[in-house]
């Protein structure tokens, strides 16, 4: 395949950004559309060719901006339609696409489709979301959970029927097995579309569809109090259902019809029921997210073994992708270190498939200790003891060094970073041995070398310490290797005669040496090697 035969979603760099923590422009301590748009000049500085903006709809808020009440609004918090219509232009503008979360498995409760719904049995509204009878005893429907704790069911006095929630109760699920409920979304979909944007991330995509007998899901065996309840169980009648490869499959002819547009789906499945959702002819979605890097264990030999395994199970001319972190998962700063997380920008950026960047990564932001009171997580409310608030990793980005970082005026909605007054971009910007410097300069050469973006995959040796592969397009070929630990370790590849240039290497005094077969590598060390023909 040439070159030009890859789409824009296949060679471009995907960076998230929550939309609360990102700038804030009017002062009131939470990021907004207008700040987004004030650091557009920033993100294609660094090379971004995508930006994925986390929910920015009207809302209770009480799962941030993931329970809406109205699909084809701002909410005021963010700004206008105005503004979004001005950051859609402003970024295309600068040749950078733009992607929303779209949230289509629950709404608000105070959404006008759920009010409808719960204002009686006999109204046109009332299968648009799960309604169930009490058991005869009085007890829920059945043993489903809530991901954010207790059982998945709340009764409606009024109505005398339990309604469903995968998450909080103010989140009822949608009943997507009801054709009204697919084209009302699927409205929502045309309406962002014909505004501009590229496509959509899909809010937990595999949870859409529920067992149509609502059967009870089995215990967990491995469920320890450790993990949050919602582990007790297995989910495997209350999500990931057969039929809602349907769903999916009608999104991709929706958004197909719009010309070259992206689907991305969330969805936290072992490997071999991820690919599914590319779907038959890969019809499905474009992007089923890859969480492995994000859940695995920070462990050569184990991520190895998954990439490899990965590779394997995609469909033909399925596309690959990869995940360091969002906003729901630890800070990969926080979860292998820094020195490991400039290894870990190296991986990301030179596997094959669409790497997706979480804001403040490409300056090694960390979580942030949030203290009791100044918890706003539902899910760490919910479930207090396991710390298993996701307020950490969703702390204001830092962009120098005044007040508040620069990311507001007035104190923020959560506190930043002890140490913003040192790790910020301003700082960052200026200093060429910085995580930013290195996360640009690595997309700057991905974007320069087609074999990084788009060429093939090709293991050549790991073990317990270290992973390597080849990355080739044409007569160009690159060696990547990478020392997951921080002791030494060598490069000993049998049966295979290697040389080349190191053009880019987490310790910069690397760069320009040879390499001829074996190499040494030092603690948490990477590089990126041109290979000679």
């Amino acid at each position: 395949m040439e070159q030009k035969g890859f789409l824009w979603w296949q060679r471009g760099i995907i960076y998230q950004i929550y939309p609360r923590s990102f700038q804030d422009t009017n002062g009131d301590g939470i990021g907004d559309l207008k700040g987004i748009i004030r650091k557009l000049e920033y993100l294609h500085w660094l090379g971004i060719d995508v930006i994925w903006v986390s929910p920015i709809y009207p809302s209770p808020m009480k799962d941030f901006g993931y329970d809406i009440s109205n699909y084809t609004d701002v909410h005021p918090l963010f700004g206008s339609m105005a503004d979004f219509d001005e950051l859609i232009t402003r970024a295309h503008t600068l040749g950078m696409k733009l992607i929303l979360d779209l949230v289509p498995n629950h709404t608000s409760n105070e959404h006008p489709w759920f009010i409808e719904s719960r204002s009686g049995r006999d109204n046109p509204k009332r299968d648009w979301y799960i309604w169930k009878d009490a058991q005869e005893d009085g007890s829920v429907p059945n043993n489903w959970l809530s991901v954010f704790g207790g059982n998945a069911w709340e009764w409606d006095e009024q109505t005398r029927q339990y309604y469903y929630h995968a998450f909080l109760k103010e989140q009822p699920d949608l009943n997507w097995r009801n054709p009204e409920v697919q084209q009302a979304m699927y409205n929502v979909m045309r309406f962002w579309l014909d505004k501009g944007v590229d496509g959509f991330r899909i809010d937990v995509m595999w949870h859409m569809i529920k067992d149509s007998q609502l059967r009870d899901n089995p215990l967990n065996p491995d469920y320890t109090d450790l993990q949050a309840d919602y582990n007790r169980l297995l989910p495997v009648y209350s999500t990931d259902q057969p039929e809602v490869h349907d769903i999916v499959r009608q999104m991709r002819t929706l958004v197909d019809n719009y010309g070259e547009k992206v689907i991305i789906g969330e969805i936290y499945l072992p490997i071999e029921k991820l690919v599914v959702y590319y779907g038959v002819d890969n019809l499905g979605a474009h992007l089923p997210f890859n969480f492995q890097l994000l859940t695995l264990p920070w462990e050569a030999s184990k991520i190895s073994s998954a990439i490899d395994a990965y590779e394997a199970a995609l469909p033909i001319n399925g596309w690959p992708n990869w995940v360091l972190g969002n906003h729901d998962q630890q800070r990969i700063a926080s979860r292998v270190g820094l020195a490991q997380a400039k290894v870990a920008a190296m991986l990301l950026l030179t596997l094959r498939g669409t790497p997706t960047i979480y804001y403040g990564e490409e300056i090694g932001m960390k979580d942030v200790p949030i203290e009791e009171d100044q918890i706003r997580d539902p899910q760490g409310l919910n479930m207090p003891g396991k710390h298993l608030s996701r307020d950490p990793e969703r702390t204001p980005m830092p962009w120098d060094s005044s007040t508040y970082g620069g990311f507001s005026k007035e104190q923020p909605w959560l506190p930043l970073a002890r140490d913003y007054k040192r790790v910020n971009v301003q700082k960052q910007q200026d200093d060429p041995f910085s995580m930013l410097t290195f996360y640009r300069r690595l997309i700057e050469i991905r974007k320069k070398e087609p074999a990084l973006s788009i060429g093939s995959y090709r293991p050549v040796y790991s073990n317990h310490q270290l992973l390597s592969y080849i990355r080739e397009w044409n007569n160009d070929k690159f060696l990547v290797i990478l020392n997951l630990t921080p002791g030494v370790c060598y490069f000993t590849p049998a049966h295979i005669d290697l040389k080349g240039t190191i053009i880019i290497a987490t310790h910069s005094e690397l760069e320009g040496l040879p390499l001829n077969g074996t190499f040494g590598l030092g603690g948490d060390e990477g590089i990126l090697v041109k290979l000679e023909e």
